[in-house]
């Protein structure tokens, strides 16, 4: 894949760069251009030049720097960005054959569109869509996890997991799944139901599906990275008429700390954001980080995933075809250095001891209570008589 866009002249190539590069029509563009001629110092800069020198960072690395990143991806192999620490070799870590980057979100958030987007990218697949959207069908939803191997190579090292969207009033159940993919595991076409969806399945067909699609025989995978997809236009219109619901919502579903590895948080991908001016996708977006209390330009991603004509966007647009590939990059980094030591029969042999003294304590405990309530029994009963004798004339 060429890593520029190619144009048929200089009238061509400006409306192409003004596509992409859309923060350059930014009331306050000047300034960055002008704090980009010297060496300012970056803790006196604000917020929005920050976000406006990061957007810039990506559109100047994204034509060179794509192919590199690419081929780096290419050839990881799970534990290639692990570095030695505690004095323990790379042989005694317990380092998976495949590294897990789950994506959750909300409903409509484009979580299965930044699949297909992936797999354009990274896999040089075109216009072929491996993950299916609700494009044309507005009450479509995954209804099972989806493990996409997006460079599409028998030897890959990592794999994407595409989740069901959270509904935005059921926040309490989203966090509750979170908690059991992230302590179980997840597996390929594992059942995503909710309480809603019984009546759906409850004919024995539908069961009966149920049953094949969730095969065992899947490999159970531990989760290594997390990638938060958020609605940006969804959320940013929200906010302006005064519903906090979706942001609120955006936030405990990125705070939850079960989705933190290595002490980082979670990536924060926004999406749709060409549904937005240019004034206001900027400030949908520090609204969203000021909210979360995360840096506007660390760990955050805005990606464009589909074009105006449907299609997953690709050299049409190298800033978020490169934005996307260093966020996989980065999250590849994240598990890397999540991974444990090998447990060893001395490990082993004390956290029986741990669960063993636990067992007995409970033990103790539980008898300490029958004991007790024994007690008070029995000396309600001595009271009862001896109060009962009394009254005998």
């Amino acid at each position: 894949m060429k890593s520029r866009v190619s144009c048929v002249d200089e009238d061509d190539c400006d409306s192409c760069r003004l596509a992409y590069c859309w923060w350059r029509t930014a009331a306050e563009f000047d300034k960055c251009v002008k704090v980009k001629l010297g060496f300012p110092n970056v803790s006196i800069l604000t917020p929005r030049l920050r976000l406006l020198r990061e957007l810039e960072r990506l559109a100047l690395v994204a034509p060179d720097g794509l192919n590199e990143l690419q081929h780096k991806l290419l050839e990881y192999r799970s534990g290639d960005f692990w570095v030695p620490t505690g004095g323990i070799a790379k042989e005694d870590m317990d380092i998976p054959p495949v590294n897990t980057i789950l994506l959750v979100g909300f409903s409509g958030s484009g979580k299965s569109s930044l699949i297909n987007l992936m797999y354009s990218i990274l896999g040089r697949s075109g216009l072929i869509p491996f993950a299916q959207t609700s494009s044309g069908r507005s009450n479509y939803t995954t209804m099972y996890m989806e493990e996409h191997n997006v460079l599409r190579s028998t030897r890959s090292g990592f794999c994407i997991y595409d989740s069901r969207g959270f509904d935005y009033h059921s926040t309490r159940e989203a966090l509750e799944e979170m908690s059991s993919w992230m302590s179980e595991g997840i597996h390929h076409n594992q059942p995503c139901f909710r309480y809603n969806d019984r009546a759906t399945t409850a004919d024995d067909a539908a069961m009966e599906n149920v049953t094949l699609r969730s095969s065992s025989n899947f490999l159970q995978r531990e989760v290594n990275c997390v990638m938060v997809v958020a609605n940006i236009a969804q959320i940013y219109k929200a906010l302006k008429a005064g519903d906090l619901k979706p942001l609120e919502a955006t936030r405990q579903i990125f705070s939850f700390p079960a989705l933190r590895k290595s002490k980082e948080n979670p990536l924060l991908i926004l999406t749709h954001g060409d549904l937005l001016s240019t004034e206001e996708r900027i400030d949908g977006r520090m609204k969203i980080c000021e909210h979360l209390e995360i840096s506007e330009t660390n760990g955050v991603y805005d990606i464009l995933c589909l074009n105006e004509y449907g299609f997953p966007v690709e050299e049409s647009d190298p800033v978020s075809a490169y934005a996307l590939t260093e966020a996989v990059y980065r999250a590849l980094l994240i598990s890397d250095r999540s991974h444990f030591p090998k447990m060893k029969f001395k490990d082993w042999a004390m956290l029986i001891l741990l669960w063993l003294t636990r067992f007995i304590g409970f033990c103790f405990a539980f008898l300490a209570d029958v004991c007790s309530n024994l007690g008070k029994k029995q000396k309600l009963r001595n009271e009862f008589d001896s109060r009962h004798y009394k009254l005998k004339p």
